[in-house]
């Protein structure tokens, strides 16, 4: 695997490379990598003819600086992880690479920018549309691979793609869980074995409205899960919602399925995970 820290020369590999009609795959991530970003590598493989993963911490995309501080770093051993995964190509540019000074940006993406995590973080989807169309600028993928468990994010990126009329096909990857359950996350570093068990009752409440969800209304689950969520005083939530797959607003009729998305935090750690249900 070769390691890029300067955008101009992983662009003009990739040029040359897309000139010998190379599909390009892209998984942008924020490190801290674990076995479901090495999903995201194993599906781009077999996918495409080159692999290319950034790992990048995003600063606009934070809202809170002690989160952005405290953000899980392992440069080296992520490095390790990708070279087993047979990544091709590791994109580390520093800040100063990716941002000029005083730079600017914003996308109308309207009103999924201001609900769920949007209406918790302000902001943070123009940080990660911003950065994400500057990957997109710098390797011009085929297809670009991102987690289900950013469900929201996934939404987003579509609609930018949409906005700018972009030549990338994203593909989106199942979530990756523990033996128990838990979604995995780089954030989960900071829980303690008690948390760990705690955070369990997260995907406690998506499984189990899974299996309840042709017995029951979508108001029926919904209690179902928060009467779950709720049995833990440790547990802080945010929000359970029960939403369109496709456009995450209110279920309808007309609607082709359900996505149940919550957010939650555990001691320090704040948490989400979500689940598609038809």
């Amino acid at each position: 695997m070769k390691i890029f820290t300067s955008k101009a020369e992983l662009s003009h590999l990739l040029t040359e490379l897309k000139k010998e009609n190379k599909k390009i795959g892209l998984v942008p991530t924020m490190g801290a990598l674990h076995s479901g970003h090495l999903s995201l590598i194993k599906t781009a493989k077999q996918q495409t003819d080159v692999v290319v993963c950034s790992i990048f911490v995003n600063p606009t995309q934070f809202t809170d600086q002690k989160d952005l501080e405290k953000y899980p770093r392992t440069v080296s051993a992520d490095i390790e992880k990708l070279t087993e995964a047979a990544c091709d190509y590791l994109f580390l540019p520093e800040v100063t690479e990716m941002y000029e000074e005083h730079e600017t940006w914003h996308l109308d993406i309207g009103y999924l920018e201001n609900m769920l995590e949007g209406a918790i973080r302000p902001g943070h989807y123009q940080g990660v549309t911003q950065v994400v169309f500057k990957l997109f600028q710098i390797v011009n993928p085929t297809k670009a691979f991102f987690g289900q468990k950013d469900y929201q994010q996934v939404l987003i990126i579509r609609k930018m793609v949409e906005i700018l009329n972009l030549p990338v096909e994203l593909v989106m990857c199942p979530i990756e869980r523990n033996k128990e359950g838990l979604a995995l996350s780089s954030r989960n570093v900071h829980l303690s074995e008690t948390e760990k068990s705690k955070a369990l009752l997260l995907s406690k409440s998506l499984f189990t409205i899974r299996d309840l969800s042709a017995q029951h209304t979508p108001e029926e689950l919904k209690a179902i899960a928060l009467n779950i969520l709720k049995s833990d005083a440790d547990i802080k939530l945010d929000y359970f919602e029960l939403l369109d797959k496709d456009t995450l607003t209110t279920l309808n009729n007309d609607s082709k399925g359900m996505v149940a998305l919550v957010a939650a935090t555990i001691g320090k750690t704040r948490l989400i995970d979500n689940m598609i249900f038809n």
